[in-house]
């Protein structure tokens, strides 16, 4: 674990939630500058580690683990990582492409990625504009499907009708579940249960 890594994760675990370093300290109760550039050196050169406390509450203000938290940290350190899957999105639409779970059938392609625990995961490859301006062609999301998607959440949803799409899961009971764009600019959308084929959790998205 190098200094560098740790500083350049906590970097990621704000943009994942859409904040700058500072937006993130000041999200967790922090002082606003906690986390800034000029304050990982001493005057001296010498580096200065975030304390464990602080970690913990941006943990809390991002709504992360800290095995998500380990992840970026072996991504920024360029661990090896383990083979997932990766589903281009032009596929995600067709048939017989995802199990009832959400997760990809006979893929050949595979990824490295620092993986989450045990938990089954696969990237899904953006492919056009259909998910701009959040998403850009090229951007991986890091899907887990086994894990359970919670109010705020950013997911992926696929309808019985073939349409992928990632969200913000919004409220949600056994007749409907509301989708919040990711794009403020953009309306909610309320679907029928019944005509959702599955929802699964983004854990990760390489902006």
């Amino acid at each position: 674990m190098q200094h560098g890594d740790v500083w350049r994760a906590i970097d990621a675990l704000a943009a994942r939630r859409g904040m700058t370093a500072s937006g993130l300290a000041r999200a967790a109760g922090l002082d606003p500058t906690t986390f800034n550039k000029s304050k990982r050196r001493a005057p001296d050169g010498k580096p200065r580690w975030p304390s464990t406390e602080s970690v913990s509450r941006a943990l809390v203000a991002a709504d992360a683990s800290w095995d998500e938290f380990a992840a970026l940290i072996a991504r920024e350190s360029g661990g090896a990582g383990r083979a997932i899957p990766i589903v281009n999105l032009a596929r995600a639409g067709g048939e017989d492409v995802f199990d009832e779970s959400g997760f990809p059938i006979g893929a050949a392609e595979t990824v490295r990625f620092p993986g989450l625990g045990e938990g089954r995961l696969y990237a899904l490859e953006i492919a056009g504009d259909a998910m701009a301006p959040i998403y850009r062609a090229g951007d991986l999301l890091i899907v887990q499907p086994d894990m359970a998607a919670r109010r705020g959440d950013r997911v992926l949803v696929r309808t019985n009708a073939g349409e992928v799409m990632a969200k913000l899961l919004g409220r949600r009971n056994d007749q409907m579940v509301e989708l919040i764009s990711l794009d403020a600019s953009r309306a909610p959308r309320e679907l029928a249960s019944a005509d959702l084929d599955w929802i699964a959790r983004i854990v990760w998205a390489s902006q």
